[in-house]
């Protein structure tokens, strides 16, 4: 099988610089899982890049330019945009597009550009990863079955965070949400009330980063708060394997 695009991965961007080294790696697990370019000339261009919505080194249809010249260095034709994001908002529905628009005016008409959509839409998928993180708190010495609340970001949008509650329920947990209600401190509480000592808290976010790391802090604030239960964090999804696997799924549809 001959490799007939190259693919973009798009992330929001942070000032920490922990995601972006994860969406590097998850770039690189993905590239191992393509099919080879017989062109070898070009053999330092990647076939898979990574390019950031905020917070980059340019605006992101420069970065696409950028990365579409590559491409035609290649001898291909055609460049693959993924949004690595988990909920459709406003960056997935306007903001992107709108990038990826202005890069294919200014880019040769010999070059297309495909925008797939955004990661969020492989429910099935995820929520696989998502039972993983749980399991893996699940192996504590001792730990009765928790109780789980799934930890999203949160949405404004009209239907924004449908995607959140059907992978909650999927995996039998409860959802909660960092920017918008309900917030997770009322879902522990709803749970402690309901007489639960264990919860377990899975936050469904891609990568270790600053958000991450303020739901850690709350959550050892909450335990304090709720001392009759025990409060177990798990991971975020990661740059893994298993993603690079849905990824690649999501290209071939």
């Amino acid at each position: 099988m001959k490799l007939r695009s190259t693919y973009l991965l798009v992330s929001h961007g942070s000032r920490d610089p922990r995601p972006q080294v994860a969406l590097e790696n998850l770039a690189q697990l993905l590239s191992k899982k393509l099919p080879m370019l017989s062109n070898s000339g070009a053999s330092g261009v990647p076939t898979v890049g990574t390019a950031t919505l905020e917070l980059g080194p340019a605006p992101l249809h420069e970065q696409i330019c950028r990365f579409a010249e590559d491409t035609l260095s290649l001898g291909l034709t055609e460049v693959q945009i993924l949004p690595i994001f988990l909920l459709p908002g406003v960056h997935v529905a306007e903001d992107i597009p709108a990038e990826v628009e202005i890069a294919q005016k200014t880019l040769s008409p010999k070059l297309k550009i495909e925008l797939l959509p955004h990661l969020g839409t492989q429910e099935a998928g995820l929520a696989k990863l998502v039972k993983t993180q749980m399991e893996e708190v699940a192996f504590l010495p001792n730990l009765q079955v928790p109780k789980w609340i799934l930890l999203s970001h949160g949405s404004r949008r009209p239907s924004g965070n449908l995607t959140v509650e059907e992978i909650a329920s999927k995996v039998g947990a409860v959802a909660a949400y960092w920017s918008v209600k309900p917030s997770v401190e009322e879902q522990i509480d709803n749970l402690v009330r309901d007489g639960q000592q264990q919860i377990g808290i899975v936050p469904y976010f891609l990568f270790k980063g600053g958000i991450t790391d303020a739901i850690a802090k709350k959550v050892t604030e909450l335990q304090q708060q709720f001392s009759t239960a025990e409060i177990h964090l798990a991971n975020p999804l990661g740059a893994t394997v298993e993603l690079a696997e849905l990824i690649g799924e999501l290209i071939q549809k």
